[in-house]
């Protein structure tokens, strides 16, 4: 609907008939509808001379649908009955067509449907209502064929047109209606379903499956590397039990092993309500799992992944969770209608659900190693980073989805901006190439050039000046519910083949860039355990053979060393805990010093909070999404505090002087390394360098050991969660709630009661802050000490590993001694057969990759 179009003739006229002075802003796109609506259905009433109850009982119900009872609307719909039925506008050609000179065809076919229902409440058509029905419809520009569609299936007809009716349908779905209000589109689901079904095809072809031969490789692959740790493991603890390795490598394998077992990839399904991410996910699931429905349908994140057998666990946020039955699934993990209907916001934000498990044995894609995460829609979740950073978790791609027929509204670039920097590590300066960004519906763009138009737009904003993402078939267009239903029938069509084009670039890249990636990480860490190993058996064959002795004297050298690198370990945790203490007391000062100027600065951009809700249709509406704009400038506002100054100053000067502390401790430790090496010809270092190494692979992605382990991906992740868990929505569960109780209805000054409205927002809001101020210093203190006991403990472990070598030394030591020379050669030959057992599984490790 076009509200340019509206001109002050209308406005006037408008008025006029209500009795009502309305001004332009009040001239809302649903207002001009509900004046049509009123119209038709009058003129379906008094066309045939008489009035029945029931009709006047259906043109209540057809009315109240567009409002609530105590609403300025329900009081404009009545005043508009009585002046439409006094001037006998419905008769008036010339009225009509100013009426509706702005509305859509699709919105003049929704009206013309609600007049044949009013007409076929008794079952029959009256022949003069239909006669009106045509001329209005001829009016409007509606298609004869369509009006057929509408009078044959409200009266119940069995004969009808297919490909007319497909036409009506397609007008008439309700994702037309998103921008309107949500009450249109459960409007137009309703008339929907009063439609026949398409005639069920007589004979079902095989249901189209699609093997991902790719990732089951990677698959293949996993399972005989894991095969190789078993083999590993047991050879480790035949050589501990023998005195011979440390017990560390046991728990080194097991921890690869294990990795190995429980290695997925995420693919994260995200988007705003309403997009069509549940017929996505059924799509690429080739079954029909998810809950789907025309209004917003998901509440929380639901993981699809493989299980033996077919089972749900729901995880609170509590930390508890049961297994619940298949038929309560789709209750947990959707929205309640009302909600979806109504205010979304206090049900999301009081859900108990952390989110859904499900586990099943025949998903193709889920068997070959893919675990789906389903986001609930962002656009009105309350703490829409928490949930994205919750999504987002150790994630290998994320499909972003939007609708072509609207793609990329302002909300979702946002969206997407929040994700590339979430997807980068905190970095804002460079494209995502794990991002792929699909629009959907591209059956509801019925023209070439049209298709042209939407494809030029996303690629132009995701691929332009600044790409927000980098790599090869990133965008792709398609229709879920088109190739959905050519899966499930076992056709063959365009929407079909689109889709496939899609799913091998998902799967070409978690196996080119994301498969191979894990398989090499597990390599390193499997030859690094082997090289220990080598070096472990080497140093217990030279003692063997007397080319490793030790003196009292250097027995009682390496007990001090043992007892000086456990004193470094105290050293850098009595280090690390003082600089706890100073960066919670340096934050609490800036935070202080941010918070005095805060409520000025959101005062200020809320002048740019906009809705194109009114306040007197609905302010509901209007006040939900001045509070979702007043969560987004508070929570923008937190993380660049958190990052601009808790992260880039305050924790980056403190973490620099732990990075320091624990540099120079551990260059200590390598220096006595090195001088017990010079007198027992050992290989220490070498062994400790790999232990290093292994913990710096351990923050791949995070700037490594020496450039401080971890500062700039999980002090993010925290910062993330910081803004949102535990402040906002506690702001919400009573900010609507308590705004809108502090206003009544009115029409009047309505540029007044919107900015009364954003006021009343923001005093409410930080007074919910101000009393949230004991979770922001709890959250302060948890971040603080993850980020630094991050570092201690990779620190101890270096230092824990350097002492069990000194131990097994000396245990090694110690037993040499104590055995004959036929002893020590029968475990030099045990000590060769597994060097040779090694070099064997390294060798066909080396063959399979």
């Amino acid at each position: 609907m076009d509200t340019s179009l509206a001109n002050t003739q209308l406005l006037d006229w408008l008025s006029q008939i209500s009795g009502h002075k309305l001004t332009q802003r009040e001239l809302s796109r649903p207002v001009i509808f509900l004046a049509n609506l009123v119209t038709i259905l009058l003129g379906v009433i008094f066309v045939d001379g008489t009035v029945a109850e029931e009709e006047k009982q259906r043109l209540l119900k057809t009315l109240y649908l567009f409002s609530t009872p105590e609403s300025n609307v329900r009081r404009l719909t009545h005043l508009m009955i009585k002046g439409i039925k006094e001037n006998q506008t419905y008769k008036r050609v010339n009225d009509l067509l100013l009426l509706s000179d702005s509305l859509s065809n699709s919105e003049k076919l929704l009206l013309i449907a609600f007049g044949y229902e009013m007409s076929a409440t008794d079952g029959v058509i009256d022949p003069r209502e239909k006669q009106y029905l045509e001329i209005v419809g001829n009016h409007l520009g509606i298609n004869q064929k369509h009006l057929a569609v509408l009078e044959t299936g409200f009266t119940h007809q069995t004969d009808i047109d297919l490909t007319a009716l497909d036409e009506v349908k397609f007008l008439l779905d309700p994702s037309r209606f998103f921008e309107l209000d949500v009450i249109f589109i459960k409007a137009t689901t309703d008339i929907l379903a009063a439609l026949p079904a398409k005639n069920e095809r007589k004979a079902l072809k095989q249901k189209t499956q699609y093997s991902y031969s790719n990732l089951k490789k990677i698959q293949d692959y996993q399972k005989q590397l894991d095969y190789f740790c078993h083999n590993l493991y047991q050879l480790i603890t035949d050589c501990k039990e023998h005195g011979f390795l440390a017990d560390n490598l046991i728990n080194e394998v097991s921890k690869i092993s294990q990795k190995l077992q429980s290695q997925r990839f995420r693919l994260a399904v995200i988007g705003e309500f309403s997009q069509g991410k549940s017929t996505l996910i059924n799509a690429l699931l080739g079954e029909v799992i998810q809950p789907v429905r025309e209004i917003p349908c998901s509440g929380t994140v639901t993981v699809l992944k493989y299980g033996t057998c077919k089972r749900i666990i729901c995880r609170y946020k509590n930390g508890t969770e049961e297994e619940i039955p298949f038929s309560e699934y789709q209750l947990k993990a959707s929205i309640s209608e009302d909600a979806a209907l109504g205010c979304l916001s206090d049900e999301l934000a009081n859900s108990e659900v952390k989110e859904i498990v499900f586990e099943h044995p025949d998903l193709a894609l889920c068997s070959s190693g893919v675990e789906i995460i389903d986001s609930p829609g962002l656009n009105e979740h309350p703490d829409r980073t928490g949930v994205t950073q919750q999504l987002l978790k150790d994630t290998d791609a994320v499909i972003f989805l939007t609708n072509v027929s609207r793609s990329l509204t302002q909300s979702e670039r946002e969206l997407l901006q929040d994700l590339r920097i979430q997807l980068n590590g905190g970095k804002d300066d460079e494209p995502a190439n794990n991002l792929f960004v699909v629009g959907n519906f591209m059956d509801m763009v019925r023209t070439e050039k049209g298709r042209e138009q939407v494809k030029q737009r996303v690629e132009r904003f995701l691929q332009g000046e600044n790409p927000l993402i980098i790599g090869e078939n990133r965008i792709h267009f398609i229709s879920a519910q088109a190739a959905l239903e050519a899966m499930l029938g076992g056709e063959e069509n365009e929407y079909l083949t689109t889709f496939q084009n899609f799913t091998q670039a998902i799967e070409k890249f978690l196996t080119d860039e994301r498969g191979t990636l894990k398989i090499n990480l597990s390599l390193i860490e499997i030859n690094s355990l082997i090289q220990k190993c080598r070096s472990g058996l080497s140093q217990a064959e030279k003692i063997l053979d007397g080319k490793i002795n030790i003196s009292e004297s250097e027995k009682q050298k390496i007990f001090e060393q043992i007892g000086e690198a456990s004193g470094r370990d105290v050293r850098i945790r009595l280090v690390a805990s003082q600089l706890v203490e100073q960066v919670i007391e340096q934050a609490a000062e800036s935070w202080d010093e941010w918070w005095e100027c805060l409520e000025k600065r959101i005062t200020e951009k809320s002048q740019h909070w906009h809705s194109e809700h009114n306040p007197a249709w609905s302010q509901d509406r209007l006040i939900q999404d001045y509070i979702n704009q007043f969560i987004r400038d508070i929570s923008k506002e937190i993380d660049d505090w958190g990052n601009k100054t808790l992260k880039d100053v305050i924790l980056n000067e403190n973490i620099k002087i732990l990075d320091a502390n624990i540099e120079y401790e551990l260059d200590a430790v390598q220096a006595e390394f090195r001088n017990i090496e010079q007198q027992v010809k050992t290989d220490f270092s070498e062994q400790l360098q790999l232990t290093i190494d292994g913990i710096t692979d351990d923050f791949m992605g995070f700037g490594g050991f020496g450039g401080g382990l971890g500062i700039g991906g999980a002090l993010a992740a925290g910062l993330l969660v910081f803004a949102g868990i535990g402040l906002i929505p506690i702001i919400i569960a009573s900010l609507a709630a308590t705004v809108a109780g502090s206003f009544g209805f009115g029409m009047f000054d309505v540029d007044g009661l919107r900015n009364q409205i954003k006021l009343k927002v923001i005093n409410i809001g930080f007074q919910k802050l101000n009393e949230s101020t004991d979770k922001v210093a709890e959250k302060l203190h948890e971040i603080t000490t993850s980020v630094f006991d991050t570092k201690v403990e990779s620190a101890s472990r270096v230092i824990f590993q350097a002492i069990l070598l000194y131990e097994n030394l000396l245990e090694q030591h110690e037993k040499a001694h104590q055995e004959t020379l036929e002893q020590r050669e029968a475990e030099k030959v045990w000590i060769f057969q597994k060097s040779q057992e090694l070099e064997k599984i390294k060798n066909s490790i080396e063959a399979i990759l």
